[in-house]
């Protein structure tokens, strides 16, 4: 695929009808044979839209007008690019955890939670955010997560998580302003909801900041994994991590994960793992698939907002 393909499939399946100015910039980018070679200097795993937009925000660029965001990226490739090589799309969308909800609170209680990819960690409180499906709203105070539940009912409880921890390559710290501000950037521009979701989700975790590990997703799982304390369910989970895997390492962590004594929950896009035969998802937008130690459950919105059980 090339990176005008990767713009364009970000255009049409990504941020049409999410955000309009994404999709206006990603389009434009596609067309852009500057931007295009300027892109093409990067390594293929750094030409991302997400990561492009995300730094030009974060550096105060412009990202509401398509000639203003080229005309600012052109003058300022030497720092956009040293950012992009720098920074990596670490988006913690705390909003995964509604969809998540489901297959955690079905689990044996209580749970121990490991996160692959966990970027600043915000996944980790499952048990401490609220959640409202339709009219259904479970638990209390900030933030709540608003979730679309189709195709089984909503649950009851929310887990008990006794221990939780991550792994990342680049792990953020949710005390640090310059880290938030980073997941802040990542976060599309009409989110406003998702960026105040953002800041709430962050204050839960800062009053208990998560055991956030350096290292590699196949080296460095194991001797995490033997931290979890006894009696309690083991849970290996990623949401919208291995896409930046290369294949062979990822098809190493997938015969790890499934050798390790744990349940496994995974939010991947459908091309990513290999789930056999799946439904025709709802229309054409971009889908996740949410799997339980392998077999996959239902589609997923990437942002969790909605959830189809495959019944």
């Amino acid at each position: 695929m090339t990176t005008a393909d990767r713009y364009v499939e970000f255009a049409t399946r990504e941020a049409h009808g999410v955000s309009p100015s994404y999709e206006r910039l990603a389009h434009a980018v596609a067309r852009d044979d500057e931007l295009l070679a300027l892109l093409d200097t990067l390594p293929p795993a750094r030409r991302q839209p997400q990561l492009l937009f995300g730094v030009v925000r974060w550096r105060g660029g412009p990202v509401d007008d398509p000639a203003a965001f080229r005309a600012h990226t052109v003058a300022h490739w030497p720092a956009v690019r040293a950012a992009m090589l720098t920074r990596a799309v670490q988006t913690n969308e705390a909003g995964r955890c509604a969809a998540l909800l489901p297959v955690l609170a079905g689990l044996p209680q209580p749970l121990a939670l490991l996160e692959v990819g966990a970027s600043a960690g915000l996944c980790l409180f499952p048990d401490r955010y609220a959640y409202r499906y339709g009219d259904h709203l479970l638990g209390q105070g900030e933030p709540v997560l608003d979730c679309a539940l189709a195709g089984t009912a909503p649950p009851v409880t929310r887990p008990q998580v006794v221990w939780r921890a991550g792994l990342d390559l680049n792990p953020l710290d949710v005390t640090d302003p310059a880290d938030v501000d980073w997941l802040d950037a990542l976060i599309w521009p009409e989110h406003a909801h998702r960026r105040d979701r953002l800041r709430a989700a962050a204050a839960v975790a800062a009053a208990d900041p998560p055991e956030l590990v350096r290292g590699d997703l196949v080296d460095d799982l194991p001797a995490l994994a033997a931290r979890a304390p006894a009696g309690a369910t083991l849970v290996i989970l990623h949401t919208s991590v291995l896409y930046q895997v290369p294949p062979p390492r990822r098809a190493a962590f997938v015969e790890l994960v499934r050798a390790l004594p744990a349940h496994w929950v995974a939010a991947e896009a459908a091309d990513v793992l290999d789930w056999g035969r799946l439904p025709a998802p709802p229309d054409g937008a971009l889908y996740n698939v949410l799997g339980l130690d392998g077999t996959p459950l239902a589609w997923i919105n990437s942002h969790g907002q909605a959830v189809y059980w495959f019944g």
